[in-house]
């Protein structure tokens, strides 16, 4: 299991690091003087850490903060999900029990798309010569059926590490979630053999029923182990050579935190790091503004991400994919167990290239342009339109201040990108073909969006809209039109705010145990004794964390489903002590969510049965007050007024447009309207009005056309 931990003395300065696909975002807070400082440079995708330290070291430079002057530093990276997707894990080999060697090929045997004559499914992270099968069995019952055959196992991990070449090794027995003695065992054996080869058995990576996804998701650990270990290394060691001080902690697909000796064991668990970070300051704004139900989302360079916050927290899966085959086909990636805030993504960033299609139809995504060679606007080499080349084409991006200035954006180079591959192919001029780039991808998400949203019982007409990344805010208006959202959230320093994310963030643990037993006939002495163990060593580990002082939150929940239901559903379990009222309560809980994510319960009468038990525990969340967020309160809060175009309905509008640090608390204004800060622009569009919160939010009220 992974030990979440965070910072244990906070004094002032903490900051916030967030390598995405085309930019690395920092976010700083002075929490002495309630500052929020922000920064944004190219991603260095071939050698991220490079990028982050000598990014870092010129943000420090510019917020006059000496390296030595921080007090936590909080990392979130795609590292783990870009290395299973580009295939650049290292050599992995698997040893599981005789007889199950192809489990991970095998699979549930599903097929993602019936009427796909030329199914793909992407290969397993191990090849068929490196999975071997070891003689020994546990019974589902968790009783060992054949001892553990240790020469079979010895002479099993040589022919892979010394023949095959094998770097990293994966165990994985069957039904070890219910007795974990072979794992253990086998562990001990290989770590002495061979100490150079890391070694991840499942007991530790995901102690879960399900075969499948649970070797998936070791082999997964696995493959990543390396290639992470040997980065998080380097990136440690770049930061103490600038003057970093402070222990590097990282986010987990949760939104909770590990250290990076604990990251380096388990790197699966830091799949989903960066969107994580993403909906979790949705979900702080979302609560800054009163909003228990809030939709987060986060438009980078690359892709477009999507999480749904309930009561005040993002909504949590168990299970998930990643390198999918059709990368927006459910289904078609590698199964992981992996606790992961629920995401949506579409292939839809500043980044996305335009294009015709064979039709003559117009396409956008989900190829990107990237940080290299990026965008044709940024001179960078880029030739192909993409959606930020749109954006600056119909007025919405200020040539001269992108990025505050320190990188020049060339329209006329967007233009000629545009009019060759678009306008002039479907005979229309350049500000018909950017308006069509820049609707087409909203009119992507926003329908993605609304399918996601259905399928969690969810209306979209009665949630808030957040919206974050450095494209977030320029598209999130016209995206909440088209789903009929009529209040939208834009955070002061949105176009960096999965690193604030990193800084609102509480600490969290968390542990299941797979015990599965019918609802009316469970022994609630063992399913209390079992709570009582997972919460004590959780406690254990976070009072040590956050204080004896700070409140802890302790939240229990359970994976139930009707007998013979193929999966099971995520339902609250009561506080304190269990007994047989318990089942009721929680029989109810999961009918009420069965009715609301299908509409209704089955027509004859059928049982329960609960597979597996949770236990989370939350701490406080960091104490963030960024009431001084006005550095140029008393300027002219309008900076200039451009023409700036809003569809065939309102044309092009002679447009105010106003410096965000200039705005106070109080101020209102109506739409149309250009907010700028360095990292984006919020775009507000006609029938419309905005109210400026107490932490620099803007709070913008959606009319009914």
């Amino acid at each position: 299991m992974v030990t979440t931990s965070t910072p244990k003395a906070i004094s002032r300065y903490r900051v916030g690091i967030d390598i995405g696909g085309t930019f690395t975002d920092f976010s700083l807070i002075d929490s002495m003087e309630g500052r929020l400082y922000s920064g944004k440079t190219l991603t260095t995708t071939e050698e991220p850490e490079r990028g982050v330290v000598e990014g870092l070291k010129s943000f420090l430079a510019e917020c006059r903060i000496a390296p030595a002057e921080l007090d936590a530093v909080i990392h979130a990276t795609t590292l783990v999900s870009n290395c299973l997707i580009e295939r650049k894990g290292a050599v992995t080999g698997l040893l599981t029990t005789e007889g199950f060697a192809d489990i991970v090929e095998i699979g549930r045997e599903l097929r993602y798309d019936l009427y796909d004559l030329f199914l793909r499914f992407p290969e397993p992270l191990a090849a068929r010569n490196r999975r071997l099968g070891v003689r020994e069995r546990i019974a589902a019952s968790g009783n060992v059926f054949l001892a553990l055959d240790e020469s079979d196992l010895i002479e099993k991990a040589r022919l892979l590490i010394e023949t095959q070449g094998v770097e990293s090794l994966a165990v994985c027995f069957l039904h070890s979630f219910r007795n974990p003695v072979h794992e253990e065992r086998a562990q001990a054996v290989l770590e002495r053999l061979y100490p150079h080869i890391p070694i991840s058995i499942s007991v530790e990576v995901g102690r879960e029923i399900r075969e499948v996804e649970r070797t998936s998701t070791t082999l997964a650990n696995a493959y990543v182990k390396p290639i992470v270990s040997h980065y998080l290394h380097r990136l440690s060691v770049g930061l103490q050579e600038i003057g970093v001080t402070p222990e590097i902690f990282v986010m987990l697909s949760n939104a909770g935190f590990t250290n990076l000796e604990t990251a380096r064991k388990y790197p699966i668990q830091l799949v989903a790091s960066g969107p994580a970070a993403g909906v979790q300051v949705a979900a702080y704004f979302a609560k800054q503004i009163g909003e228990d139900r809030a939709l987060a989302f986060d438009m980078g360079g690359t892709t477009a991400k999507g999480g749904f916050v309930r009561d005040g927290r993002p909504i949590i899966t168990y299970e998930s994919e990643v390198a999918r085959e059709h990368r927006f086909k459910k289904g078609s990636g590698i199964p992981l167990q992996v606790p992961t805030i629920d995401l949506i993504e579409a292939g839809a960033g500043g980044g996305s290239i335009a294009r015709l299609d064979r039709s003559g139809l117009l396409k956008v995504g989900p190829e990107s342009a990237g940080s290299a060679p990026g965008p044709a606007c940024y001179g960078l080499g880029g030739t192909a339109p993409t959606v930020t080349d749109a954006d600056l084409v119909l007025g919405y991006l200020d040539p001269g201040f992108f990025l505050g200035g320190r990188m020049k954006l060339d329209p006329g180079a967007a233009h000629v990108a545009i009019s060759k591959v678009v306008a002039d192919p479907l005979d229309i001029n350049v500000v018909e073909a950017a308006w069509g780039i820049h609707d087409l991808v909203n009119e992507n998400m926003s329908a993605l969006i609304r399918t996601y949203l259905a399928e969690r019982g969810e209306d979209p007409r009665r949630i808030s809209l957040v919206c974050t990344g450095g494209a977030g805010p320029v598209h999130a208006f016209h995206v909440a039109r088209k789903l009929h959202i009529t209040r939208l959230i834009c955070p002061l320093g949105a176009g960096v705010a999965s690193s604030l994310g990193l800084l609102t963030s509480p600490p969290a643990l968390e542990r299941v145990t797979s015990k599965w037993t019918r609802l009316d006939n469970v022994q609630w002495n063992n399913i209390n004794e079992m709570y009582a163990d997972m919460e004590a060593s959780i406690i254990n580990v976070l009072r040590d964390l956050v204080g004896q002082h700070d409140h802890l939150h302790v939240v229990r929940s359970a994976e139930v489903r009707f007998i013979g239901q193929g999966y099971q559903m995520l339902v609250d379990v009561p506080a304190g002590h269990l007994d047989d009222t318990s089942s009721r309560t929680i029989a109810a809980n999961f009918d009420e969510a069965f009715k609301s994510r299908y509409g209704r319960l089955p027509m004859r009468a059928v049982g329960r049965e609960v597979l597996s038990w949770r236990v989370s525990v939350r701490g406080s969340h960091p104490k963030v007050n960024l009431s001084h967020v006005t550095p140029n309160a008393g300027a002219s809060v309008i900076k200039s007024r451009r023409s700036a175009y809003y569809g065939k309905r309102f044309g092009n509008i002679e447009t105010p447009v106003y410096d965000r640090y200039a705005l106070t608390p109080g101020t209102r204004f109506d739409g149309p309207a250009l907010i700028e800060e360095r990292e984006s622009t919020f775009v507000i569009g006609p029938a419309s009005h905005a109210d400026v919160r107490d932490n620099g939010e803007l709070l913008v009220t959606l009319e009914t056309l």
